[in-house]
């Protein structure tokens, strides 16, 4: 059996960070690639998580240069919910500063 590759766009609303990337990243969205992998000798179709990647643009030549930088999924999960506890708290500011 072969690998399977699974592709899902991300938005971050905020700058974000990760483990494994270098500098916070600008808000934007961006490729996340997942390769799992056939386990063998069950009795039932499974896979394992072999990788998981965000595609990133070059500082310098942002549309000219990309890079794939492994992640683990859970630091991505993390700066996934960051973000979004970050837009409800920017939300609920801004429908206070409506009522007041």
């Amino acid at each position: 059996m072969q690998d399977r590759i699974t592709l899902r766009m991300v938005t971050f609303l905020h700058p974000f960070s990760l483990a494994g990337v270098e500098e916070e990243r600008p808000a934007g969205t961006y490729e996340i690639e997942t390769t799992e992998a056939p386990i063998n000798g069950l009795s039932v179709l499974g896979y394992r998580r072999v990788s998981t990647t965000i595609d990133l643009p070059s500082n310098r030549y942002a549309m000219l240069s990309r890079q794939r930088v492994d992640i683990d999924p859970r630091d991505l999960e993390a700066a996934e919910k960051r973000d979004a506890a970050m837009e409800a708290r920017a939300a609920a500011a801004s429908a206070k500063q409506v009522g007041s």
